[in-house]
């Protein structure tokens, strides 16, 4: 098992309920959620791409009234967002495979998936994103702070799992994502032990 699709989807099958717990808050995710979504219309159409097991992103949606959509690469993970969040739909896909009519989203929630996509593949998600939405539409996403592409053994401290990444640095995917179309609202550096990520919000 050597191609990084594969690593990822492994690691988060044998890795999920260590990434993730059943009754994990909101947090910080609630947040962001909250500042992506102001003035959205009730029943607006979200996407959460790399939604895991639905928590917290597509539960906070569907809780908050949206139309919901989740795709993950991770049978596991989908197994568990059926249950966990039942009033979304659920599709257990690569996301760079999805098929999307253009301009049928209000929302797209991306949080720590796109850095997991082999690095050739994500200028052409990004555009593939911004061609879904309508205008107006939001993009959250987190990208990389700084380039690295490489793999962890023993992840989130599972014996047997390993994760893959594979990213740029902000000021790149900014450039990406302005050359999709979309505007930069805002972006911030998110701190993780001794490094981190960056959240943006963009507007197609």
């Amino acid at each position: 098992m050597t191609h990084p699709k594969d690593i990822v989807r492994s690691g988060y099958d044998t890795a999920s309920w260590a990434y993730r717990p059943d009754d994990a808050p909101d947090g910080r995710y609630g947040v962001w959620l909250a500042e992506a979504t102001e003035g959205l219309p009730p029943g607006a159409d979200a996407l959460d791409l790399g939604c895991g097991c639905g928590i917290p992103a597509a539960r906070w949606l569907v809780e908050r009234g949206f139309s919901v959509t989740g795709a993950d690469i991770s049978p596991v993970q989908i197994e568990r967002a059926r249950k966990l969040v039942p009033g979304a739909t659920f599709l257990c896909q690569d996301m760079t495979d999805l098929e999307l009519a253009p301009r049928c989203l209000d929302a797209i929630v991306c949080l720590w998936a796109i850095i997991h996509v082999p690095l050739e593949e994500q200028p052409a998600l990004i555009a593939a994103m911004h061609r879904c939405l309508r205008p107006g539409g939001r993009l959250l996403i987190t990208v990389g702070a700084g380039p690295w592409t490489g793999i962890e053994e023993d992840w989130c401290d599972v014996p047997g799992a390993v994760m893959y990444w594979s990213h740029e640095g902000t000021e790149t995917y900014l450039a990406w994502l302005r050359d999709a179309g979309f505007e930069i609202g805002w972006h911030r550096f998110v701190p993780e032990d001794d490094g981190g990520h960056t959240l943006v919000l963009a507007r197609a």
